[in-house]
C-alpha cells in the first residue's frame, strides 16, 4: 500500500478527520507479514506480528487498515500468536470501513456509475459486507452497477498472480466480461492485490473503467463539497 497507494493512505486521513477520527502514526510498525504468510514463511510472519503488538502497545485506539489482506491476517494475530496481548491488538484492528459506521458524513454528489467488488479477505474472512455500502450510501447521485459474481475472488488471491498465472488469469477474464457487460465508469475495491489485478485486466481488455479504493471516492466527494481544498 505505502509503495503504490500512498495517495489512498492520504485519503484515508483525510476522510477520516471529516468524520472525526484524528490519524496517529505508529513509529516501529512494519509489514504486516500477510504475504509471507501467502508464501508459507510462517516464521517470518510471526515475527513481523510480533514487532507490529509491541510497536502499537497496549491501548485502546482503533488501529486502521485500508487493505483487505493486511486487515484479516492482523485480526488473526490474536489466534497465530496465542497470547493475550496479540489478542487485544487484534480485537483494535478495524477496516477503514467500519470507522465511518454507522453513516459517513456526507459528501457532494459524484455522478458516477460504480461496480463495487468485495475484496475476498475483506467480505469472506472479515465477514465485512455493509460498512463499504454505507460509505458509498453518503455520496449523492453515485449509483451502484450490479455485476453478477461480484463477491466472487478476481484472481489475485494474495500471490495467486504469480504463483498460479493461468488459474489467476482465467479467474479473472471471467470478472472482467461481467464488468465489461455492466459498463461501471468506475470499480471500487478495497484490497491492493485486487486493485492491481483489476485495474490490469480492465486495461488489457480495452476497458476505460477506473480502478479505485473506496475512499478515494467518499474523498473526491468532500474535496467537491468544499471540506478542504
Amino acid at each position: 500500500m505505502e509503495g503504490l497507494f500512498s495517495h489512498v493512505h492520504a485519503a484515508t486521513v483525510r476522510t477520516l478527520a471529516v468524520n472525526g477520527h484524528a490519524a496517529q502514526e505508529v513509529s516501529g510498525q512494519v509489514c504486516c507479514g500477510a504475504l509471507h504468510a501467502h508464501a508459507g514463511l510462517h516464521e517470518d510472519a510471526l515475527n513481523l506480528a510480533r514487532v507490529n503488538v509491541a510497536a502499537f502497545g497496549d491501548g485502546t485506539e482503533p488501529i486502521v487498515v485500508n487493505s483487505a489482506g493486511c486487515g484479516a491476517l492482523m485480526k488473526d494475530y490474536g489466534r497465530l500468536l496465542g497470547d493475550e496481548r496479540s489478542q487485544r491488538f487484534a480485537a483494535r484492528v478495524k477496516d477503514v470501513t467500519e470507522l465511518f459506521a454507522p453513516a459517513p458524513a456526507p459528501g457532494a454528489p459524484l455522478d458516477l456509475h460504480v461496480a463495487y467488488d468485495p475484496p475476498c479477505h475483506l467480505l469472506h474472512a472479515q465477514g465485512i459486507a455493509a460498512a463499504p455500502l454505507k460509505l458509498f450510501a453518503a455520496i449523492p447521485l453515485l449509483e451502484l452497477v450490479p455485476v453478477p459474481g461480484a463477491a466472487e475472488c478476481c484472481g489475485s488471491a494474495g500471490l495467486f498472480t504469480l504463483l498460479e498465472p493461468e488459474m489467476s488469469r482465467a479467474v479473472l477474464a471471467t470478472k472482467i466480461e461481467r464488468l465489461r457487460e455492466a459498463a461501471p465508469q468506475v470499480v471500487a475495491t478495497g484490497n491492493p492485490g485486487c486493485l492491481m489485478q483489476l485495474g490490469a485486466g480492465l486495461a488489457a481488455a480495452g476497458i476505460r473503467a477506473q480502478v479505485r479504493h473506496p475512499v478515494e471516492l467518499l474523498d473526491d466527494a468532500y474535496r467537491a463539497a468544499g471540506r478542504y481544498e
